[in-house]
């Protein structure tokens, strides 16, 4: 589905501050490493073909140095990225003549029906898989990808809300909190810069699905937004930050991921996934029929998907695992931060976004640009 670039790039953005380290065996460690650009990362179109090398498209979040060395170490491969920026990117790259070169690809699972539709994928031979019984049910049997025929996931997280609880402390639970308190709130709560995930939010506000394809509920989304639209600061994915730190703003739609890194800086701030429940989004590693390497690519994810490499990920990338024998490994401050780990009972509120029907599609994006434009 069309979207913004800064969209996706926002959420997986690779924030140094978050480098939360560990690079020997103790995961309680904590370390400042420069992330990705330590890494063997190219921007330059790759070449791939080289059984000895494996070519990696991803976000510039999940590129690690230490990984990549560990690999090369137990099992010989070269591996080497290039990083996108958003889902559509990486899209138009593989269509343009790169899909032979990368053997492992990390779109979101969102995006997996328009990878799969367009033959891009090739299916998973579970054979040559292992521990596909440590990831958590529900990527396991996503509404995009049922029982991993296409892929395995990487990280995930949800979308909600991060406030000021000195500004606002009564909480929020719901997401009408927004419209009933729109006045005093003026110019001081910014949305993602989304069309799924803010018309996904207007459509959860009212008992809908984030996936709706009824025209007439996706139009009282818009009409519900567009009540709320002289009250908001901005729509954007990034520019809350330092914002909501100074106290210029009081309370953003944000991502987890962005959440919990913020949280730790600012005691203050608070995370909530509002009634009645929002989005669940997850990356995964596929592989594409024209892989190169497609040995390499499952040598890869089955080094990945070890509980003790997840668990070391997880630390060293400030990322949320889906192995749940990785979990159980985490430091007990990780395994109980509510925000990268929630509940059962707020997963159970949250629900995948998925591809929706192309005449959905574009009214979305109409709605999207009118509620821009209003």
């Amino acid at each position: 589905m069309p979207r913004l670039p800064a969209t996706r790039t926002s959420r997986r953005r690779f924030l140094q501050s978050a480098a939360l380290g560990a690079t020997g065996l103790g995961l309680s460690q904590t370390a400042t490493g420069c992330g990705w650009r330590l890494g063997n990362v190219r921007d330059q179109p790759l070449t791939g073909g080289d059984p000895q090398e494996l070519f990696i498209y991803t976000w510039s979040q999940y590129v690690d140095p230490q990984l990549t060395k560990d690999f090369q170490k137990h099992n010989g491969i070269k591996t080497t990225s290039e990083v996108f920026d958003s889902n559509e990117k990486m899209l138009a790259s593989i269509q343009a003549g790169k899909g032979s070169n990368f053997s492992v690809l990390y779109p979101s699972e969102s995006f997996l029906p328009k990878l799969i539709n367009a033959g891009i994928l090739a299916q998973l031979d579970h054979s040559r898989l292992e521990n596909l019984d440590s990831i958590m049910p529900q990527f396991r049997h996503s509404r995009a990808d049922d029982d991993n025929h296409y892929g395995v996931p990487f990280s995930w997280g949800t979308t909600g809300l991060i406030y000021n609880s000195e500004k606002i402390p009564e909480g929020i639970s719901d997401w009408d909190y927004l419209w009933k308190n729109k006045e005093k709130l003026t110019r001081k709560m910014t949305l993602l810069d989304d069309p799924r995930e803010v018309l996904g939010m207007g459509l959860k506000s009212m008992g809908h699905s984030i996936n709706e394809e009824n025209p007439d509920r996706i139009k009282q989304a818009y009409d519900k937004l567009v009540k709320l639209k002289p009250y908001i600061s901005s729509f954007t994915t990034d520019g809350w930050r330092t914002q909501i730190t100074a106290g210029d703003l009081w309370v953003a739609m944000t991502y987890s991921s962005d959440a919990a890194i913020l949280l730790k800086e600012n005691p203050q701030l608070r995370y909530v996934v509002p009634l009645p429940g929002s989005s669940l989004w997850s990356d995964w590693m596929v592989i594409p029929k024209a892989a190169p390497n497609p040995g390499a690519a499952y040598q890869w994810m089955n080094y990945v998907l070890q509980e003790e490499m997840a668990a070391r990920l997880a630390v060293r990338l400030a990322i949320t695992t889906p192995n749940v024998k990785a979990i159980k490994r985490l430091p007990a401050d990780i395994q109980s931060n509510l925000v990268s780990y929630p509940t059962s009972n707020i997963m159970a509120r949250c629900e995948g976004m998925t591809t929706v029907n192309p005449v959905t599609e574009a009214l979305y994006d109409r709605y999207w640009t009118q509620l821009n434009a209003s």
